[in-house]
């Protein structure tokens, strides 16, 4: 991806999350991203454009900075509890990115109730983190049916987007959204037929 793409998708980013769908101007995304209107349109032809690949780099933004750790070593987890908690926790940092991204994500989502234009993108995006959060509950829990892994998976991923909206909105501590979804992990797993600590 060049520079001026990323600059433009990040600018885009940011006045969603600022302003919402609706508020999203291809003038004030190129005067954001410190480029011209020409190249906005240059690059993603408009603002469906600009929305759809938008979405993919949020997703993809995600996928990077829930896998990021402190070294590469570290940086994906062998065990699937392991891996299963990073890839939910990490949705919940207190920085920039994070709550930009959340936020965005928030906005593209509250966009589609009204407006179709970006259901198919958002629910192909949608799928593919249950199914990333499900490969490790399906590993932890072999013997459990895959309807069971991805319903499990999609009450994951939809309480974690309501808590990330309270969250966000400073209604719950950081501290405390890790708590809610450590236990609901524990919960989904349990319900999956994991042995407990006490078994």
């Amino acid at each position: 991806m060049t520079d001026r793409r990323r600059a433009i998708l990040e600018g885009a980013a940011r006045v969603i999350a600022r302003q919402g769908v609706r508020g999203l101007r291809v003038a004030d995304l190129a005067a954001e991203a410190g480029v011209s209107t020409a190249l906005v349109y240059y690059h993603f032809e408009g603002r469906p454009g600009i929305l759809r690949h938008a979405l993919a780099f949020i997703g993809d933004r995600a996928d990077r900075y829930t896998a990021a750790s402190g070294s590469e070593a570290e940086a994906r987890p062998s065990d699937p509890r392991r891996l299963l908690e990073q890839t939910l926790l990490r949705e919940f940092q207190d920085l920039p990115e994070v709550r930009e991204n959340s936020t965005a994500w928030g906005e593209l989502r509250a966009h589609t109730v009204f407006d179709p234009e970006l259901r198919d993108d958002l629910a192909a995006a949608g799928a593919a983190w249950v199914a990333e959060v499900a490969a490790p509950l399906a590993e932890l829990c072999p013997a459990a049916p895959h309807a069971a892994v991805t319903a499990a998976a999609e009450r994951l991923t939809a309480l974690l987007e309501g808590l990330s909206v309270r969250w966000l909105s400073g209604l719950l501590s950081l501290k405390h959204a890790h708590v809610l979804m450590r236990e609901a992990i524990g919960v989904e797993l349990s319900r999956l037929g994991f042995p407990s600590v006490a078994d």
